[in-house]
């Protein structure tokens, strides 16, 4: 009997939390988190030359996990359909829980073709996340305009919610940028549904924008299960550097990753000093082994 009022009395408190502040159980333990990925992105000058040769070259890096981008109904992933894709990644030891999508079409008229064809292509390379990269500036000229652009996140996250799929946001720094009282982010934090609606946490444009991931977390708990890991160069911020070598402090916010929900992290490097396999080398071996023991002491 004993164990079991103490069970009721845990999820009573649960419960609680839940109705107080419903985001917080959205939260993974960031014991949880073991892995490392980077945004192919940051191999775009090579990765269209041959695709399972930099596949091999990332999981050599030591990233297991990768996130994808420029995905098209015609080329798939760089000439390979969703299936061949998760295949050429499984060889070599890697998953794609990620993806970056461009759903331009979508938020301008609200078809869902576009975003049907996306589902179908992230559920068939084994994705969990369909992430919105960006949005076309003509699609955000007022409030009205970050309005629709919430709700048709809404109704996104319901149609990827049906297949068993979750739609994410990724931030730049236009997102901040003031207008009519309000900023675009600040309106999609407010008016989509945590239920639905995630967001990928790019740090370098967070604070490239002035302002604090740290506060952005403690603000909106649980809503921030994908983080960008981009670190800032000390004397030029308008250019990227190797993880640990720049300005931002990972670590502090290591510490508070499980209040953000922190689920996958995700190297992401626009620009390069070194050589570029030698860069992301140095950047995963500090995230191996910095940042995922801090994630599991926070």
């Amino acid at each position: 009997m004993t164990k079991r009022r103490e069970f009721l009395k845990q999820a009573g408190a649960l419960a609680a939390v839940a109705y107080a502040q419903p985001g917080q159980l959205l939260a993974a333990p960031a014991a949880a988190i073991t892995k490392v990925g980077i945004q192919l992105y940051s191999l775009r000058d090579y990765i269209g030359q041959s695709t399972k040769s930099v596949l091999a070259k990332v999981a050599q890096a030591g990233y297991q996990e990768v996130e994808t981008y420029g995905y098209s109904p015609a080329t798939g992933f760089w000439g390979m359909q969703p299936a061949e894709f998760k295949a050429a990644l499984a060889a070599q030891g890697l998953t794609t829980p990620s993806g970056h999508y461009g759903l331009d079409g979508y938020f301008r008229d609200g078809s869902e073709t576009e975003l049907n064809g996306i589902i179908a292509a992230a559920k068939g390379c084994g994705q969990t996340y369909v992430v919105v990269p960006s949005l076309d500036g003509k699609l955000l000229q007022s409030v009205a305009d970050f309005k629709t652009i919430a709700s048709r996140l809404n109704q996104a996250g319901k149609r990827c919610q049906a297949a068993g799929l979750r739609i994410g946001y990724h931030n730049h720094n236009f997102e901040f940028k003031p207008l009519g009282g309000t900023t675009l982010y600040e309106v999609l934090l407010k008016e989509t549904d945590p239920k639905l609606v995630d967001f990928e946490m790019d740090i370098y444009w967070v604070v490239r924008a002035g302002q604090d991931p740290l506060e952005l977390i403690k603000a909106h708990p649980g809503r921030f299960p994908l983080w960008h890991v981009k670190d800032m160069n000390k004397t030029r911020p308008e250019l990227n550097t190797e993880i640990g070598t720049g300005s931002i402090d990972f670590r502090q916010l290591a510490a508070h990753a499980q209040e953000a929900g922190l689920k996958h992290l995700f190297m992401e490097q626009e620009n390069f000093s070194l050589d570029a396999y030698q860069s992301i080398t140095q950047s995963a071996a500090y995230m191996k082994n910095t940042l995922l023991p801090a994630l599991q002491k926070g």
